[in-house]
């Protein structure tokens, strides 16, 4: 049994889909961030960067989306969710990962988080002004570059189609149309038609 930590709006989302996807045997626990959980000492025991996601396995704490993303693959083989058999596949699904990781989350962070790279009001202000053409600078890239089609990495549904999805999800915080990028919309639509995005969304709603 594996234990899940997450808050709601965050990037946790991605590994909360993909543990539906393989079919985990998971207890889900939602860490308040208004309430300042994630500060807690008991909370900082599991995860001492004090973040969302964290998963609690038989073999320790694991943390950091690409990390689980792929440990859910890895030990869910069943469920087919990244080309392990296929050494350079793989490596750009890790690519792909990183990417949503290092560069778009980040991009994105600059809008709520800016106090974690400025202290002066007029930083901060000039770091939320920028986001949104950061943002879709992120997605033009992706729309042209990374995505292959019909899901992210081709024929085959995978780990990064959620983790795609989630950041997707947070494009309205810039004041972005998803439909902007035609290829990252329509994939947008279909991952919300998918069971276990439904089973998840309404499961961090309630």
């Amino acid at each position: 049994m594996l234990t899940f930590y997450y808050a709601r709006n965050t990037c946790a989302l991605a590994t909360h889909i993909a543990l539906e996807d393989a079919g985990a045997r998971y207890d889900a626990r939602k860490i308040d961030f208004a309430a300042a959980q994630q500060r807690s000492p008991e909370y900082l025991a599991i995860n001492p960067k004090g973040r969302v996601p964290a998963l609690v396995t038989p073999r320790g704490v694991l943390t950091e989306t690409p990390a689980l993303l792929i440990y859910i693959a890895q030990t869910h083989p069943q469920a087919a969710l990244a080309p392990f058999d296929d050494a350079f596949a793989f490596a750009r699904c890790q690519a792909f990962a990183s990417y949503l990781a290092s560069t778009v989350h980040v991009a994105h962070a600059h809008l709520p988080r800016g106090t974690r790279w400025a202290d002066e009001p007029a930083s901060i202000e000039d770091m939320k002004r920028k986001t949104p053409a950061n943002m879709r600078d992120c997605f033009r890239l992706i729309e042209r570059d990374l995505f292959i089609g019909p899901w992210a990495m081709g024929e085959t549904y995978s780990v990064i189609d959620p983790y795609l999805y989630t950041v997707t999800s947070w494009l309205g915080a810039h004041g972005i149309e998803v439909a902007e990028f035609p290829v990252i919309a329509d994939h947008f639509r279909r991952m919300g038609e998918r069971d276990g995005v439904k089973r998840v969304l309404a499961a961090e709603s309630a």
